[in-house]
């Protein structure tokens, strides 16, 4: 039986909302409130407002044992970075308990721990030191630390000169080569090219093989599920879901669909809203056609230079764009001005899964905004069709339109019959 890597019991965290960070009072303050402090409480003392209490973990329970690899997902704000910090011990719990067993390296925010005036050699040391690292552990890793994050010609430079690249870049690295028992991640893949994250999943998935914990929390669908093994699914502070990655995921990205289409008006920037946002037919049958119509409506004056549609798969990637200059772009708007918008996307080539539609428009002078208009669902086509016969994993992404021309040689008919 597997010894747990980490268990919570009833694990709580309150916060007030719109608490200001305490500042640093001079000497003088201080014997000024010190002094007129007995005058306060004879005069009844000053009236402060009661703060606002938010619960951003609410009893929440669950165990990791050890070399599991665990992906956490949820909305934005539904206390998934809470959980992190108090498992770091960065944060103190309101309520509950929580254990940890072994060694923690957590990557919560990207260079945290980070002296901007020492070199980067100088920084991978120091980060060790604080990760409680000897120095001939470090030592040992120092190579791969450099040669991961690729800054091998800039390590002996401040790292206050790198750039946000090369700082993340050499932070993940260090997390990631450190002989730590468990990994805490937060959002890595969030940023960074193509290739880094490719790198940084590869990395993750390395130390797991190793038998490392890893507890994942991640918005890209796809790294969650080809990661980890595991999936915990956290709303408004809940835990709502914890299982299987694939059954995890699509309840997570059906309940958020549910969400987000309750919600017709967009403002987008300082200018723009979209409403009357309508998808028809939706959900959709893939190879038929699809109508979109929405309405801009302008605040102050504005030009729209271009727009395009993009299209997303919720579990990550981007699945096309769609450009919609043909329309009639540019329009010049007054304030008060609206524009209806009616896009026909005919035989959409879309095998079976949810997609997020967004509207990209560019207001001139380099400023463009995206907003996300609407999410659709997308099934197969009649059983009758071959198409739908293939798993939607086994058939890619996009159903490519082809011409083929096919001839049965009727010199065959002449060849003499064998046997």
């Amino acid at each position: 039986m597997s010894q747990y890597a980490i268990r919570a019991e009833g694990l709580s965290k309150e916060y007030a909302i719109g608490a200001r960070q305490q500042r640093y009072h001079t000497l003088r303050e201080a014997l000024v409130n010190g002094l007129t402090a007995p005058f306060e409480r004879f005069r009844g003392g000053r009236r402060r407002p009661a703060k606002e209490m938010i619960w951003a973990l609410k009893d929440v329970s669950f165990q990791v044992d050890q070399g599991e690899v665990v992906g956490v997902i949820g909305r934005n704000g539904a206390g998934k970075s809470t959980l992190l910090k108090v498992l770091s011990r960065i944060t103190v719990p309101t309520k509950g308990q929580v254990a940890v067993r072994g060694r923690v390296v957590s990557l919560l925010e990207v260079g945290t721990g980070f002296h901007p005036e020492l070199t980067g050699r100088e920084n991978v040391f120091l980060n060790g030191a604080i990760l409680g690292m000897t120095r001939n552990e470090v030592r040992r890793k120092f190579e791969e630390i450099v040669d991961f994050a690729d800054v091998e010609r800039f390590i002996d430079t401040p790292v206050k000169h790198y750039s946000s690249g090369m700082y993340m870049r050499l932070a993940f690295a260090i997390a990631a080569h450190l002989e730590t028992d468990i990994l805490l991640v937060d959002e890595v893949l969030a940023v960074g090219d193509a290739s880094f994250q490719q790198k940084c999943l590869a990395k993750m998935q390395d130390v797991a093989g190793r038998g490392r914990t890893v507890l994942f929390v991640s918005h890209n669908m796809t790294a969650v599920q080809s990661l980890c093994e595991r999936v915990i699914h956290i709303e408004g502070g809940h835990i709502v879901g914890d299982g299987e990655p694939k059954e995890q995921i699509q309840e997570y990205l059906s309940s958020n669909l549910v969400k987000r289409s309750q919600n017709n008006a967009i403002k987008v920037g300082d200018v723009l809203t979209i409403s009357n946002i309508s998808l028809s037919p939706d959900p959709i049958e893939s190879k038929s056609d699809l109508r979109i119509n929405l309405l801009l409506s302008a605040s102050s004056p504005v030009r729209l230079s271009e727009a395009a549609l993009l299209v997303d798969s919720l579990e990550g990637p981007r699945v096309g764009i769609i450009d919609l200059r043909h329309a009639g772009f540019p329009f010049a708007m007054k304030s008060g001005d609206s524009l209806q918008m009616e896009i026909l996307l005919k035989s959409i080539p879309l095998v079976e899964r949810q997609y997020r539609v967004s509207i990209y428009i560019n207001s001139g002078a380099f400023v463009g905004e995206i907003a996300d208009i609407a999410e659709l669902t997308v099934y197969p086509v009649t059983e009758g069709d071959l198409f739908a016969r293939y798993p939607a994993g086994a058939r890619g992404w996009v159903e490519f339109k082809t011409e083929c021309a096919c001839v049965l040689n009727p010199l065959r008919s002449m060849l003499p019959t064998l046997g």
